[in-house]
C-alpha cells in the first residue's frame, strides 16, 4: 500500500472574520492541509496552541506589529511555537524583516492570489521560509548583479547591515566615521540595485537561501 502522510493542521487568528472564512475554505479544499479553528484574538490563539498544538498558525498583522512580535516571542520562550505565517492588508520591507527575524516562516499580503497563499502554506509546512515577492520587489532594480562589484569594505558594511546594525554601530564596529558608512551604503545601493537597508537585509536572506521570495 502507498505511504500516507498526515495532513498539516492549521489555525487562523484574524481580525476580519470574512477574510478568515475565505482562507478556511481554501484550506478545506486542499488534500494536504486540515483546517482546525478560526480565532479572533491573540489570547485565544495562545490558548488554542497550548491545547491543540496546530502545525501552522496564520496570524493577522492587523493585531499590531508589536502585539504579533510579542506573541511570537512568548511562544518561543514557552517552547510552544508552531510554524507561523503572518499576513496583512499591507506589509512593508521593515515589517517583513522584523517578522522573519522574530521567527515567522511565511510572509504574505491578504491581496495575494490563491495560488500564492497555498504555495506559502505548503512551503512553510515543509520546513522552509517563504515571502511574497511584492513585499520585496520594489526595492530591486532589474538587471543588476547583486554583490560581485563590492569592495571588501563594502562587503563588511553590507554584512553588518544584514545583521541589523545601525550606521553608528557599524562605524564603531569598523572603526570609521558614520559619514563614511553612509558613503559606503550609497555605493552599495548603486552597485547592487537594491534600495534601502531593509532591502539589503532581505536580499541577503534570499541569497543565502534562508528565505524563498516567490510570486
Amino acid at each position: 500500500m502507498p505511504e500516507t502522510h498526515a495532513k498539516q493542521t492549521i489555525a487562523i487568528c484574524d481580525t476580519q472574520p470574512v477574510t478568515a472564512e475565505g482562507l478556511k475554505n481554501l484550506v478545506g479544499c486542499s488534500p494536504d492541509l486540515e483546517f482546525l479553528e478560526t480565532l479572533n484574538s491573540l489570547e485565544a490563539a495562545a490558548e488554542f496552541v497550548r491545547a491543540k498544538s496546530p502545525d501552522i498558525v496564520v496570524l493577522d498583522k492587523g493585531f499590531g506589529m508589536r502585539a504579533v512580535l510579542d506573541w511570537i516571542h512568548e511562544r518561543k520562550l514557552l517552547n510552544a511555537a508552531p510554524i507561523l505565517m503572518v499576513w496583512g492588508v499591507s506589509m512593508t520591507e521593515a515589517e517583513a524583516l522584523r517578522l522573519l527575524q522574530a521567527g515567522a516562516s511565511g510572509i504574505i499580503r491578504k491581496t495575494a492570489e490563491l495560488t500564492s497563499l497555498l504555495a506559502c502554506l505548503r512551503t512553510v509546512a515543509s520546513g522552509r521560509t517563504w515571502m511574497e515577492d511584492s513585499v520585496f520587489r520594489d526595492s530591486v532594480q532589474p538587471g543588476r548583479n547583486p554583490r560581485s562589484e563590492l569592495t571588501p569594505r563594502e562587503q563588511q558594511v553590507l554584512q553588518l547591515v544584514e545583521q541589523g546594525f545601525k550606521n553608528k554601530e557599524i562605524a564603531v564596529e569598523l572603526g570609521i566615521r558614520p559619514g563614511t558608512v553612509k558613503i559606503h551604503l550609497k555605493h552599495i545601493f548603486e552597485k547592487t540595485g537594491v534600495r534601502g537597508r531593509y532591502g539589503l537585509a532581505l536580499s541577503g536572506l534570499k541569497e543565502r537561501g534562508v528565505v524563498s521570495i516567490a510570486s
